[in-house]
């Protein structure tokens, strides 16, 4: 998506090797009208997918995850927590997911009595990068025996694999903007 690129050019911020900072739209302050665009592009691209649900991980694949739901007829959003609150007292499905920017290891919870066997469902995040959220969101639709129509990440970065991960474990990936390698500084584009 080449809005999507540009963006990336003109408001973020490539950190060593590794790292992305689009926290200017993206994952601290929240461009709702570009967001919306981007809801707007991955119902295009999942439109013959028929989703009853969408799953994404908290917090900065909500806001995503949100505006591609109102697109699909405002789809019920389920989103994993990261730490368990008071008021989870009933089941829930859990896997252990790492975070490569934070350096941690999070279990990943989601109540049972809102992902369903033979439920479709969507997962929509933020980044893609080594693949811990979209593949321990998998495992939470899996626990509960829904099917999981495929992946959508705003940015990949491909140089870390985790699109490959997913892919090879038979998902459609779908990627707004797919990050080859920085370099000097520089994001560059696949």
């Amino acid at each position: 998506m080449e809005l999507l690129k540009e963006r990336i050019i003109r408001d973020g911020l490539a950190i060593g090797t590794e790292i992305v900072k689009v926290d200017s739209f993206l994952n601290h302050q929240l461009d709702v009208a570009f967001l919306d665009e981007l809801g707007a592009e991955f119902s295009r691209r999942f439109a013959a997918s028929k989703p009853d649900k969408i799953l994404t991980m908290e917090a900065s694949g909500i806001p995503v995850a949100v505006l591609t739901a109102r697109h699909f007829d405002n789809l019920p959003v389920v989103f994993a927590k990261k730490a368990v609150p008071s008021t989870m007292t009933e089941g829930f499905y859990t896997t252990n997911v790492t975070s490569f920017t934070k350096g941690t290891i999070s279990q990943a919870r989601v109540s049972q009595k809102f992902l369903n066997v033979g439920e479709n469902i969507l997962i929509i995040d933020d980044f893609l990068a080594h693949g811990e959220a979209a593949l321990g969101l998998i495992s939470l639709a899996e626990q509960a025996g829904a099917v999981v129509l495929g992946v959508g990440a705003v940015i990949e970065k491909e140089f870390q694999s985790g699109g490959a991960r997913v892919r090879e474990r038979g998902y459609k990936v779908e990627s707004l903007a797919v990050i080859k390698q920085i370099t000097d500084g520089k994001i560059v584009f696949k």
